[in-house]
């Protein structure tokens, strides 16, 4: 199984059909602190969205919960037979990175298992570290852990982002810093033998780093994404005083001076970020970029900013098959994360 993988693997792009989503209802209070009544509800409207338009798995940590889970899912209308649930206990909900990464072999489905250590920052991560083989088995996936030199591979979903035909995004400050460093051993080249053995990979764009406030320490889904395979979208900061300005604009000339497989430069499509966002003194990671994309469906977060509208109005015009949903994520960006930290697309 392994050979077949590494021969005959490729990344789908996340605009591909999916067969399902996969979501972690929220129950950890700590994660957002003074806002968590609101969450929920928050979960409930992304759900309802989605299941209009494909299946959701959705976990949640008991039979007990999965009772909860439904009342309010009736509730806000979000209820129906699309809506699967799975009882494994989690610590948090950001599937995105304690999921699996789900790849395409020659004839079959594989979930690339990635080590989850919480981002190499935060104690509790014993039961998301399962959750990974979980989804394979539920998907039906042959099971594949990366490793390097005999040592699984730690990674998280939002540290990098593929266009389906063979390049794959992500930083330098997020798997090469030595803060909240994921795998000490690896360096620039072996995460591109990696990504290329596992995930189908030829050529990886290596932006510099990430956005105020993220706790992650650089994902790229923070700043970042593939719209096609000959496009991207990134995120540009207008206000020079601003700490996000020097370093958007240096991702940005990387992004400029990139090209693909064939040597041909991608189109680059600039998105305002929105006005900072501060809740109990601390600088939120905030950002257009962290939408999510699904059958017939963008969901964008959207933080009641002037820029809200464009980020809409950008994505509905990159994305003329699908509707262009913005969910309102003021309160969610408390948790340091928003629409694509919390999914994780199963392709069809």
């Amino acid at each position: 199984m392994m050979e077949e993988v590494k021969s005959a693997v490729r990344f789908p792009a996340e605009w591909e059909p999916h067969e399902a989503t996969w979501l972690a209802w929220p129950h950890y209070e700590n994660d957002w602190p003074g806002k968590f009544a609101a969450i929920p509800w928050v979960y409930a409207e992304i759900i309802r969205h989605l299941s209009k338009h494909e299946a959701v798995e959705l976990i949640v940590n008991d039979a007990q919960s999965e009772r909860r889970v439904k009342t309010i899912l009736d509730k806000a209308n979000a209820l129906n037979d699309r809506v699967r649930f799975h009882r494994w206990p989690t610590n948090r909900v950001w599937t995105r990175d304690s999921g699996c990464s789900f790849v395409l072999t020659a004839d079959r489905l594989a979930g690339v298992t990635w080590r989850f250590n919480a981002w190499a920052k935060y104690p509790n991560w014993k039961q998301d570290v399962k959750i990974g083989r979980l989804m394979a088995e539920a998907a039906g996936a042959d099971q594949v852990e990366p490793t390097f030199r005999d040592t699984r591979v730690v990674l998280e979903g939002g540290s990098i982002d593929s266009n389906g035909r063979g390049t794959l995004l992500t930083t330098e400050e997020c798997l090469l810093s030595k803060i909240q460093q994921r795998n000490p051993r690896m360096k620039r080249g072996d995460y591109e033998q990696v990504f290329a053995e596992y995930l189908g990979i030829t050529r990886v764009i290596w932006l510099a780093s990430g956005i105020a406030g993220d706790d992650t320490h650089g994902h790229v889904d923070d700043i970042t994404r593939f719209v096609s395979s000959k496009a991207i979208v990134t995120m540009i900061e207008s206000n020079q005083k601003d700490a996000n300005y020097k370093p958007l604009r240096e991702n940005l000339g990387r992004l400029q001076r990139a090209s693909n497989n064939a040597g041909k430069k991608f189109e680059i499509i600039e998105l305002p970020m929105p006005g900072p966002v501060f809740f109990d003194g601390r600088r939120l990671p905030a950002s257009y970029a962290n939408f999510y994309i699904a059958n017939g469906i963008v969901l964008v977060p959207v933080f009641n900013d002037r820029n809200d509208r464009t980020a809409l109005d950008t994505l509905a015009r990159l994305f003329p098959d699908r509707e262009a949903v913005g969910i309102y994520s003021g309160d969610l960006i408390w948790g340091f994360g928003a629409l694509h930290c919390m999914t994780q697309q199963q392709p069809a």
